[in-house]
């Protein structure tokens, strides 16, 4: 491999390769000399009618609150936001040229950095790749590297070369076969000339070069006043990322092509001086991680055929320079799943980033968001701006969507959806800006599939009174749950008490329960021995999650557990209106869970009149105002909480104070002290 200044060392390319290319772009130009006095006469014209056309004023528009008034950032790196952390990594990893690997949750801004990234790299230092052929072994192509831009000079050039060549050979075939032929009318033997003629043609046709198969090909190139380049290679399959040379089905006689014009470049040679983006890394085979490994290290990778029963499997290029910053990116199992000599790549020279998911919600951020708005309707560039009510309507679902209190989401993606769905409804409406009831209406119509589904069942199990809402049963409590990221739905749970099969009683849960689920179940043992005061050694207690057909994970449902199974060891029944979520500490401490805005609004769908929640989440409850009215949200901090409004007991009192003289008869028993039982605080 060459770089410009320094010929290749293969006999097909002389010395003096480059004074020649150059004589040939310059002879190129040449040949079209209405086209070089036409820039400068155009330059000129277009100057003269810019100082004739005077600009017109443009007034700024007067601050309406709406998103028009907003000034977007004309960079990809200043249009982020919400990742400080991030941003100033690129930042540094661009000038220092360090790989970057970026874990988080999708639709937070990986793929927008790594863009940024490129427009933050020095675009001088561009190259283009030329591939030309070998006269010593055509399966081993030469690459050269030239200066962006002069790839297709070059091409060009060398293109018009062969194509004078070409024209004087045929212009020399033609007079010698006017030659043969007029000589045998001459002589009478006008068939033998003509035979004589047609054998000379093919004889010179075949045995002279053909001058096209000396151009070379320009495997990357690039323009002068482009950015760096940016490649996304996700999901790229090996020939894709890592180049490839195409098969030839005709190999011989004279119709085979070039071998250095099949080589195809991969990802990791059009993203040289620029940014390879990877998502989803851990999608990439074993092989293929360590072909990248090794082209990170080296700085260039040969080019050969990916399948070995091509005949591009017997042409392996020089090594062609891949000399790229790598961005890797992924959800958190993307760790898991990658080579470890690449990751450690990365660690060695750049940086690991986890990204934000959420924002604090204050000022600043805020005018932040709202130019996020400004910036989607921008790159849209067909939908109305957002006055300022529709605004506060994408603050406030942005507050709902984080699932955490004093906080903004960061799942940029899924609010540009929404964003765009309101836009299409102002627009369909023909309206000069976008207000807060075409946000609403696309806060229905751009539902997630979760959600959507969780409709129906909800629908369904009402029509076959699958769902109780009303009355008490022992034993049945209704838990919530959530689909997805943004969908809630209810989850009855059934307890029942039959005599141990076993040596010793133990909990049974069905409903296709994954790891966390299962060990809250085993939690709950401790509970049931704690506030019930009962041998549970000889019992069974079997817990039904009715219709997870998905299956279910998580520990939330585990105060409904416990309630479901306390109502079935003491025969007393449970109110049907009240559902509750919530996770349960051993010692009977109910602890924040996650989605409890949607498992809320959920239950008020399903005509549920009371929510108990965890008290720590009753700051990030930010329900809309449809379901504000049907329903009641009751925090809690204890099991004993959850019992008092869940159970009906024939007599409160009485259940409430045995239940307090178990709890503390249970503590004495095991610390053998009246002390009440040591809490830790955290």
């Amino acid at each position: 491999m060459d770089t410009e200044g320094n010929a290749p060392s293969k006999l097909n390319i002389p010395e003096d390769q480059g004074d020649h290319e150059k004589a040939l772009t310059e002879g190129a130009a040449q040949q079209n000399p209405e086209s070089a006095h036409d820039q400068p006469l155009a330059a000129a014209q277009a100057e003269v009618e810019g100082q004739e056309k005077e600009p017109e004023s443009q007034e700024p528009e007067a601050d309406d609150g709406s998103s028009r008034v907003i000034q977007v950032p004309e960079t990809l790196i200043d249009q982020v936001i919400g990742q400080e952390h991030a941003v100033e990594v690129i930042r540094k990893a661009a000038i220092q040229r360090r790989h970057v690997m970026m874990i988080g949750t999708p639709g937070t801004g990986k793929s927008m950095l790594a863009k940024a990234m490129a427009e933050l790299l020095p675009k001088e230092e561009m190259q283009d790749i030329l591939v030309y052929p070998n006269s010593e072994d055509s399966n081993e192509p030469i690459i050269r590297t030239v200066k962006a831009g002069r790839g297709k000079e070059i091409v060009t050039a060398h293109k018009a070369e062969a194509r004078k060549k070409a024209q004087l050979r045929n212009t020399l075939i033609m007079i010698l076969m006017i030659g043969i032929i007029g000589y045998s009318f001459i002589t009478y033997q006008w068939l033998m000339g003509i035979i004589a003629a047609a054998f000379v043609f093919m004889a010179l046709r075949y045995a002279t070069p053909r001058e096209e198969q000396m151009v070379p090909k320009l495997l990357v190139s690039h323009d002068k006043t482009t950015t760096a380049p940016f490649v996304d290679a996700t999901g790229s399959h090996a020939g894709a990322l890592l180049g490839d040379v195409r098969h030839d089905p005709f190999q011989s006689g004279g119709l085979e092509t070039p071998s250095h014009d099949r080589v195809e470049a991969g990802a990791i040679h059009r993203a040289h001086k620029g940014v390879l983006f990877i998502d989803e890394i851990n999608t990439l085979g074993l092989s293929a991680q360590q072909s990248l490994l090794t082209a990170m290290q080296e700085g260039a990778f040969a080019i050969t055929g990916q399948s070995e029963r091509s005949s591009g499997a017997m042409v392996r290029t020089e090594a062609v320079p891949c000399d790229f910053v790598m961005v890797a990116a992924g959800n958190l199992d993307a760790i898991e799943g990658m080579h470890p000599a690449l990751r450690s790549r990365i660690r060695g020279n750049g940086y690991e980033v986890y990204m934000e998911d959420t924002m604090p919600d204050n000022l600043e951020n805020e005018e932040k968001f709202i130019r996020f708005i400004a910036q989607e309707i921008k790159n849209d560039g067909m939908i109305p701006h957002f006055d300022r009510s529709a605004i506060d309507e994408v603050l406030h679902e942005a507050r709902r969507r984080s699932n955490r209190k004093g906080h903004l989401t960061l799942r940029l993606r899924d609010m540009g959806g929404l964003i765009r769905v309101a836009g299409d409804l102002a627009r369909q409406e023909k309206a000069e800006l976008t207000t807060r009831l075409h946000v609403i209406e696309a806060k229905k119509t751009a539902r997630s599939i979760e959600d959507q589904i969780s409709a129906q069942i909800i629908k369904r199990t009402r029509e076959y009174e699958l769902a109780v809402v009303d009355g008490t049963q022992i034993g049945r409590v209704n838990g919530l749950a959530v689909m997805g990221s943004d969908a809630g739905s209810v989850l009855p749970i059934m307890a029942a008490i039959t005599p141990a099969q076993g040596d010793g009683g133990e909990i049974i849960a069905t409903g296709l329960l994954k790891e966390i689920a299962q060990e809250s179940i085993k939690n709950v043992g401790a509970i049931l021995k704690r506030f019930t005061g009962k041998d549970i050694r000889h019992i069974d207690i079997h817990i039904q999650f009715i219709g997870t057909y998905q299956g279910v994970e998580g520990d939330s449902a585990s105060v409904t557990v416990a309630t479901a199974a306390i109502s079935a060891l003491e025969q007393i029944p449970v109110r049907q209106d009240v559902a509750m979520t919530g996770s349960l500490s051993v010692r009977g401490d109910v602890l924040p869970i996650g989605g409890v805005t949607y498992k809320i609004e959920a239950a008020a769908k399903a005509g549920i009149k009371k929510v108990i929640i965890p008290r720590a989440n009753l700051e990030d409850v930010l329900i809309e105002e449809e379901y504000k009215n049907l329903v009641e949200i009751i925090p809690v901090s204890t099991i004993e909480e959850v019992l008092n409004i869940a159970l009906e007991p024939v007599d409160r009192a009485h259940f409430l104070d045995r239940i307090k003289s178990i709890t503390n008869s249970t503590t004495r028993s095991i610390l053998g002290t009246d002390l009440p039982t040591p809490r830790t605080v955290v």
